[in-house]
């Protein structure tokens, strides 16, 4: 079997070339013309792949054409299906493509996952989606773990290229009956003097409080929460003022409280969510096709 084998890896791929040309243009001559060979090269090569094959793959007939035999016609079927894979291959297209491995941070993979891969159902784009935080998406990154990562501009390592899809603009998440809630906007100055609702994720609770900070102001983080949709139920209870960027649909909490959000007026412009990619991993053909989908996340987002 092993010495099989060894003959089997001794076919070329420019025999197979020069096989499927002679067949595909009914003749030594045309084919050798049409790659620009000489007759002789083109004869030996195909003289040494039926050698290794132990079959002839052409009927030769002095003076006529030449046929393929009923073995070659399936063969050399075969192998112009498979230098057309070879082909596409060579250009950075998978034959046969593997999953994406496409990460979302964990705040936005219930407002953006499932409607993502719903639009991507009829294109067949096979996509292995996994929810992660700050850290898990940078060491993805950093490690060719992950391909494609959709998150906020936040903890991503050296040699990431980001393309912005989206800037969500910061917002308080309010009791409905909380005293602010009335109000159409609110102020950093007015939410430092509320007990704050933080979702308890490194990278995010500093950024929420440089945005005080930039204003000399020092908000009292009353709870830290282990999600958003926790913090949102504790903002529902009465049990402080949350900050998120992330806003899901739902007016009310888990629990069925109602909730309401407000802008915050003296935020800044906001905070974007980009699509990010390490520039040491060259995006497959399949994963390029789903970053030009992904330009439409904003709608989304909305």
């Amino acid at each position: 079997m092993e010495g099989r084998d060894n003959e089997l890896l001794s076919v070329t791929l420019r025999q197979l070339e020069y096989a499927v040309a002679v067949a595909r243009h009914g003749t030594v001559t045309a084919a050798a013309e049409a790659l620009a060979i000489s007759q002789p090269a083109l004869s030996v090569a195909i003289a040494q792949l039926e050698a290794q094959l132990g079959k002839l793959l052409f009927l030769r007939r002095s003076g006529g054409p030449i046929t393929p035999t009923s073995f070659g016609r399936d063969f050399l079927d075969q192998a112009e299906a498979r230098l057309v894979d070879i082909g596409r291959l060579m250009q950075g297209e998978a034959v046969s493509a593997l999953p994406v491995r496409l990460a979302v941070f964990e705040d936005l993979a219930p407002v953006l996952l499932a409607p993502i891969l719903a639009r991507l159902v009829p294109t067949d784009l096979p996509v292995a989606p996994v929810v992660r935080g700050f850290e898990d998406i940078s060491e993805g990154l950093r490690r060719g773990q992950i391909d494609l990562a959709v998150t906020y501009d936040l903890g991503l390592p050296l040699g990431t290229t980001r393309q912005e899809l989206a800037r969500l603009p910061p917002h308080a998440v309010l009791a409905a009956a909380h005293p602010l809630a009335a109000r159409a906007g609110v102020s950093l100055a007015e939410l430092a003097a509320e007990p704050l609702l933080l979702a308890d994720q490194g990278l995010s609770l500093g950024h929420m409080r440089a945005l005080f900070a930039r204003r000399g102001l020092s908000p009292r983080v009353a709870h830290r929460t282990a999600t958003l949709e926790l913090m949102r139920s504790f903002a529902a209870n009465g049990m402080g003022v949350g900050l998120s960027y992330t806003r899901p649909a739902p007016a009310e909490s888990y629990d069925g409280r109602p909730l309401v959000t407000r802008p915050i007026l003296d935020a800044g412009p906001g905070e974007p969510v980009v699509l990010a990619m390490s520039d040491v991993n060259p995006l497959s053909h399949a994963a390029q096709t789903l970053s030009r989908a992904l330009e439409g996340v904003a709608a989304l987002l909305a």
